[in-house]
């Protein structure tokens, strides 16, 4: 549905770019406005086009970036509140709140923001992951004054109707115990539960069938009132505007924000209680395995990892060049070994979910029951190859270019490029995560990959989580760690 309601809005500024075109050139005198320049491209390189960060006397944080190409304007927020703010049994409740927003207002009902947005062809969503929540909108620059009206009236002012909030819950609830009918879908949310215990990285993001059923009403609100205050969040705003004007625009409709408890309250709560740093989870020493029983899979899925690194980890960009070659890509080592060579399975893959904190490190794919063993003892001996013989430099090369040629696609549109400034803003990033990227891709060398691979790899302290038939697989996957815990995919939770 955003591909669809994107494309209908370029067509339409397309369109309405034509007919100012065709009226110039019927006889219009008036010298069409230059649109604003963007820095040019470093040589080789790339350049985030500039854009003005301005904090509010609320406490609200302001990204502006002027780009003229079509008569667009995209948006992104992200509220510091994401999955780890939920309080413990009510995971879910972040999830829940951003999905809400849009169910009732002050001034509409659910039907009427429908309408409303369907009328100006405007799109708006709002998602959780485990740091925060986002959300994003986008209209074209003649709706403004109607997109922002919407725009603030659905983050200031939703009213979280009791009925809408039942109903959500029940859906949600569905959801979850449909959705472990597919191992695909639930195994990394049992392998985040199991390599990371206690910490607040353990929960889904969405919650589970037993935490969904807890939440209430009341538990939205509250949520909403403590942690959707203007010092939580950060607007970016990209478009087809001047940044003079959308600050003063911005400033009228956000500027006398207090959050829903006032601003008294609001301001000694975000005192007492100020976004949530996140420790780092301690790695896994040792192995250890959990088998999770779906006695109707023909499949075994699994996942095999550890603790990984951080959103800020000074190595990121190296270690992004590494994981492509090992299990990033389709010519990847793991997918070339356990897909291409072998058949043993249709996709293998590796991948570092960079968090605030260290997010999880993990191989995974799937395969035949029959080929448990082989697959699971290929992805580990693939493993042990990568320590023992590394990256040669014309494969460091090739993972050079495939990065430089697939990250620019990425940050093209204004709604890309507005989701890109919030996140930068809520780690602590800045325009250089762009500027500077190639140059550090650049940078690494074949021995500075080895030293990524036995520091960020590991290879002795491994979790295992296995999702398939217990009666013909077990026997074969204990074998992977003196530790099995197992556990029926019908039981509550992950």
């Amino acid at each position: 549905m955003r591909t669809f309601i994107r494309t209908s809005l370029v067509f339409t500024a397309c369109l309405a770019l034509a007919v100012s075109l065709q009226a110039q050139a019927k006889g219009a005198t008036k010298k069409p406005a230059t649109p604003a320049a963007t820095p040019a491209p470093a040589a080789g390189g790339l350049q985030l086009p500039a854009y003005k960060k301005v904090k509010l006397k609320n406490g609200l944080t302001l990204l502006l970036m002027e780009q003229h190409e079509i008569p667009i304007v995209s948006f992104s927020f992200i509220v510091r509140a994401g999955s780890v703010a939920d309080p413990q049994g009510k995971e879910g409740l972040a999830s829940l709140t951003a999905g809400l927003l849009r169910k009732g207002t002050k001034a509409r009902n659910a039907d009427q923001i429908s309408a409303d947005l369907d009328f100006i062809g405007m799109s708006f969503g709002a998602n959780v992951n485990h740091d925060y929540t986002s959300g994003s909108a986008e209209f074209l620059k003649k709706d403004m004054d109607r997109g922002l009206d919407l725009l603030s009236d659905l983050l200031l002012n939703p009213t979280f109707p009791e009925a809408e909030v039942a109903k959500m819950v029940k859906q949600r609830v569905d959801q979850v115990k449909a959705s472990k009918d597919s191992a695909a879908g639930v195994i990394g949310n049992y392998y985040n539960a199991y390599l990371f215990g206690s910490h607040p990285y353990a929960r889904a993001s969405f919650g589970d069938e037993k935490s969904i059923a807890a939440l209430n009403r009341a538990d939205v609100a509250a949520f909403y009132a403590a942690k959707y205050v203007p010092a939580n969040t950060i607007i970016a705003a990209v478009g087809d505007f001047a940044a003079a004007d959308m600050e003063k625009t911005l400033t009228d409709r956000f500027g006398a924000w207090q959050g829903a408890l006032g601003g008294a309250l609001t301001a000694f709560i975000t005192k007492i209680q100020p976004p949530l740093k996140l420790a780092a989870a301690p790695p896994v020493t040792g192995k250890k395995l959990l088998l999770v029983d779906k006695p109707d899979l023909t499949q075994t899925y699994f996942m095999i990892g550890n603790v990984g690194v951080a959103r800020t980890n000074a190595d990121r960009v190296g270690l992004d060049l590494v994981n492509t070659l090992f299990g990033g890509r389709f010519t990847s080592m793991l997918n070339s070994e356990l897909r291409v060579n072998t058949g043993l399975t249709y996709g293998a893959r590796s991948f570092f979910a960079e968090r605030q904190a260290p997010g999880p490190f993990a191989i995974s794919t799937y395969t035949r029951n029959a080929t448990t063993e082989k697959a699971m003892d290929m992805a580990l001996d693939i493993l042990k190859k990568l320590h023992t013989e590394g990256v040669t430099e014309e494969q460091l090369k090739s993972a050079k270019a495939y990065r430089k040629g697939q990250f620019p696609p990425n940050i093209e549109t204004t709604d890309q490029l507005a989701g890109l400034l919030t996140e930068l803003e809520f780690y602590g990033l800045d325009q250089r995560e762009i500027n500077e990227l190639y140059a550090r891709i650049d940078a690494l060398t074949v021995d500075g990959a080895k030293q990524l691979i036995q520091k960020y790899f590991p290879q002795e302290n491994l979790v295992f989580t296995v999702v398939g038939k217990a009666s013909e697989i077990e026997p074969v996957v204990k074998k992977y760690a003196p530790k099995m815990d197992k556990k029926s995919i019908t039981e509550a939770g992950y």
